[in-house]
């Protein structure tokens, strides 16, 4: 597994293919052979009449493989005043659309750009959209995911990018349309009552799909003089970049990049959406030009209903050009899973304070033991560690929802983090208490030798942890994901410094419990009465329900939601379970436990007769 083999191409291509051994199979990983020769190209043009001005285009391409030919024409191609590269059209649009073809044209696209951008006329605009049509077909989405180069789909986005804005306008308008491209064009000032794009386009066999750019009118009058507005729409383009990334989001609709003047910052845009999907969340994003990745920060979701979405972008001209939405197919959307979200951290976090004030006033009643002194000192750590998650929860959802600020989503991700682990590690040192009071009570350990190693446990793992992971991930920019304040998974697998401890800790809980059960088992053995066997079952079973949530098995059930993520069931119960967890601490760790109940009713009568002397 992971070797590599290179193969030469077929007669009449060059270039090579390499496959990579995955199962004991090899599978194609990058395709190489190309039939269109840039150097042929120029040679064929070259040699018809000097009127036919594409020879100026295949010059400028040539120019990295023969500059030599570039040098001694450069001074004859000055004279041409429009070239409009027709010429090589033919033998391009002729050429199959197979993966090093496609790597040659994303190569002369750039070039065109970078180099013979000035005065681009319709001419030249139509033509330059043939070319990247070509490639931009639906039929040969498939072939991109075998172009060596990964970024190749993101260097033809900012290539068109680049030259349509140099578009030159007629009458104060132009409009230039493909199958697979579309570029319009409208003068703009502030006296206009408000511009928009609209765009009907074919994605595929099943039919066209559309997409509007809305400038609005407040924008508008941030301008100081008349100006140019160009959008481009790309039916295809977001699956193509697809193919190139490991996130199982997907483009749903098309990819609209904007050229607006620098005083306009924000814009309105009309996504229809391609999979009509009822529970699946839909998320505004920008492509993020230089990092090369779609950017939440960009967008923020006005509406979002089966059909369409609306969303509100800031439109920056080095970063934030071109926009789209994205769908995750394993993020279930539902009405269900909200209201028990809200409700349940509503409650959870009522119940966690309750909790903490029940123990504050039952402290001196119930820690009179050293082994009840380190089970509670154990629960107040799990409720204080839980209760403030669950704060960061809410505080991390604002973040992103309204401020878009990375530095707060970053540092709210950070103590998320921290703080879950530390649920989990004060959980896993509440595991180890029970399995000392069953299997070591011969042992004694002090206080301070056990607040010390709890505290190293329950506090010092989680930030080691936390600490190493955002320091490792960060400078990547692989922190955080998209679409929410937490843990990256599909860049950088950061989330795996939280899975991977809960999951380990859950798993020696889970030994405790049984440990627990079999103890507890044992110590009817040999009693002789079978009418004890149902009063041990119930023991038993209530040692098990009130183990479950103080030790975090109920975390266990989200193991459920991977393994079928669609299934709406495992969903609510993942949620109604750990949701409510502030709840079933308070219940199974302070209001069922004998010693608590007689502590505070303790607390009560001593109320009373404190009362009886005042009055």
């Amino acid at each position: 597994n992971g070797a590599i083999c290179i193969q030469p191409c077929s007669p009449f291509f060059r270039g090579e293919t390499s496959f990579v051994c995955e199962d004991r199979k090899w599978q194609m990983f990058t395709d190489a052979c190309a039939s269109l020769d840039v150097q042929s190209l120029f040679q064929h043009i070259h040699s018809t009449p000097m009127h036919c001005t594409s020879c100026l285009f295949v010059a400028v391409v040539s120019f990295s493989f023969c500059p030599l030919i570039f040098s001694n024409l450069f001074s004859s191609l000055q004279r041409i005043s429009e070239p409009d590269f027709s010429c090589i059209i033919p033998d391009i649009l002729s050429s199959p659309a197979i993966p090093g073809n496609i790597a040659d044209i994303v190569e002369l696209l750039k070039k065109i750009s970078l180099l013979l951008s000035e005065n681009v006329n319709r001419r030249k605009m139509q033509s330059y959209s043939r070319i990247a049509n070509h490639i931009l077909n639906s039929s040969i989405i498939s072939n991109w995911a075998f172009v060596k180069d990964r970024n190749a789909s993101s260097i033809l986005l900012d290539s068109v990018n680049l030259f349509a804005g140099k578009l030159l306008l007629r009458n104060g308008s132009e409009s230039v349309q493909e199958h697979f491209i579309s570029t319009k064009g409208y003068s703009i000032h502030k006296n206009t009552s408000g511009k928009s794009f609209d765009f009907s386009m074919e994605f595929s066999n099943t039919g066209d799909i559309t997409g509007h750019v809305v400038i609005p009118k407040e924008e508008l009058l941030r301008l100081s003089k008349t100006s140019k507005a160009i959008s481009i729409a790309f039916p295809t383009l977001g699956a193509i970049i697809e193919t190139n990334r490991l996130d199982t989001v997907f483009v749903n609709g098309m990819v609209l990049s904007v050229s607006l003047p620098e005083e306009l910052q924000h814009i309105l845009l009309i996504f229809e959406k391609v999979n009509k999907l009822e529970n699946v969340k839909a998320q505004c994003v920008g492509w993020h030009s230089t990092e090369r990745r779609w950017d939440n920060r960009a967008c923020k979701m006005k509406s979002d209903n089966i059909s369409s979405v609306v969303c509100i972008c800031k439109h920056h001209r080095r970063t934030f050009k071109s926009f789209s939405i994205l769908m995750s197919p394993t993020v279930l959307r539902n009405a269900v899973l909200d209201c028990i979200t809200r409700v349940g951290l509503g409650l959870s976090i009522f119940s966690l304070v309750l909790c903490l004030i029940i123990e504050t006033v039952v402290w001196h009643h119930v820690t009179k033991t050293e082994i009840t002194y380190m089970r509670h000192f154990c629960l107040v750590n799990i409720a204080t560690s839980l209760l403030i998650a669950d704060v960061l929860f809410v505080f991390a959802a604002i973040v992103h929802n309204t401020a878009l600020n990375y530095q707060l989503c970053v540092a709210a991700t950070f103590f998320l983090h921290f703080f879950y682990l530390a649920l989990f590690f004060w959980m896993f040192t509440l595991g180890l208490l029970i399995l000392y009071g069953l299997l070591l009570n011969f042992f004694k350990i002090t206080r301070s030798v056990f607040i010390a190693t709890a505290f190293s446990i329950g506090y010092g793992c989680p930030l080691v942890i936390s600490i190493l992971t955002v320091a490792i991930t960060e400078p990547k920019n692989g922190y955080l994901r998209s679409g929410a304040c937490w843990l990256n998974w599909h860049e950088t697998k950061a989330l795996l410094a939280f899975v991977v401890p809960a999951l380990g800790i859950i798993v020696v809980n889970v030994v405790v419990v049984v440990v627990v059960v079999v103890k507890t088992g044992r110590s009817s053995v040999g009693e002789g009465c079978k009418s004890q066997d149902l009063s041990n079952v119930i023991r038993i079973s209530k040692n098990v329900v009130l183990l479950t949530p103080l030790l975090g098995l109920t975390w266990g059930f989200g193991l459920a939601t991977i393994v079928d993520s669609r299934s709406l069931a495992f969903h609510v119960t993942f949620a109604l379970l750990n949701a409510f967890q502030g709840f079933f601490i308070l219940l199974f760790g302070t209001l069922l436990d004998r010693k608590t109940r007689e502590a505070l009713r303790m607390n009560c009568i001593s109320s009373k007769r404190k009362c009886s002397l005042a009055k």
